[in-house]
């Protein structure tokens, strides 16, 4: 697996489309259309592109070196699949893993379904993040006990800024003292512009996938991104003309 390794950008904000093409840089919208072409025109499964996600996120975690455990936050979209087959990896690798559920199962669905399923049938370790009234728990302990914290809450398309409880998480995981790796994009940054749309988690490492983000470029985006991993998940970058 070859990882392209990115950690500073110094484009301006809502860089020009010749500036993103030369970074090899895409809009969300513009990467979401991308996979709905793998899907579509080369048939590949969902499923396996998110299976690829996962399992490259994980195997970068791992060569960035832990030792102890991993605390993945999984929230109830495509992102939160991801978590939870970056778990399984992480799980056959060794690793302590503790999943953080941070939605209800009957929010799951597709291919974030499926995977739910195989880690609950795996019986890896997890527990809800919210409570039967949808608020979020009290995670510290296990989030400042963690030497890497998942960020698998939210993707790229978030339209505007996240609430309770996802708020009240991402406080916790910004407070904790861990280390963290975002999944595609940290949870709550504007993935075209790079600016916090509301409450945004900071992270260590960002593990992207297809193509950067743009809003990756933006000045000040790698506060919250820290160093940026652009992983390939099996599949060309299709983008409709």
């Amino acid at each position: 697996m070859t990882l392209a390794k990115i950690s500073h950008y110094s484009a301006g904000l809502n860089p020009p489309e010749s500036e993103l093409a030369r970074m090899n840089a895409l809009r969300c919208g513009q990467v979401r259309a991308a996979d709905e072409e793998a899907i579509r025109r080369l048939a590949i499964p969902s499923a396996t592109l998110m299976e690829n996600a996962g399992r490259g996120a994980a195997e970068l975690l791992f060569s960035l070196g832990i030792h102890g455990r991993a605390v993945i936050c999984c929230g109830k979209g495509n992102n939160g699949g991801d978590g939870f087959v970056i778990a399984r990896h992480l799980h056959l690798l060794g690793v302590k893993t503790l999943i953080l559920f941070c939605a209800r199962p009957d929010e799951l669905k597709g291919d974030a379904l499926t995977n739910y399923r195989i880690v609950e049938r795996m019986a890896l370790p997890m527990k809800p993040a919210l409570d039967a009234d949808g608020s979020a728990l009290d995670l510290r302990l296990d989030l400042a006990t963690a030497q890497w914290i998942v960020d698998a809450l939210v993707g790229t398309g978030l339209a505007g800024p996240l609430r309770d409880p996802l708020a009240g998480i991402i406080e916790q995981i910004n407070s904790s003292g861990s280390r963290v790796l975002a999944v595609d994009i940290p949870s709550g940054l504007n993935g075209d512009t790079g600016q916090p749309m509301g409450p945004t988690v900071r992270a260590d490492h960002t593990a992207t996938f297809l193509a950067l983000k743009a809003g990756f470029l933006a000045p000040g985006a790698a506060a919250w991104t820290g160093k940026v991993h652009l992983l390939g998940i099996g599949a060309p970058c299709l983008v409709p003309q």
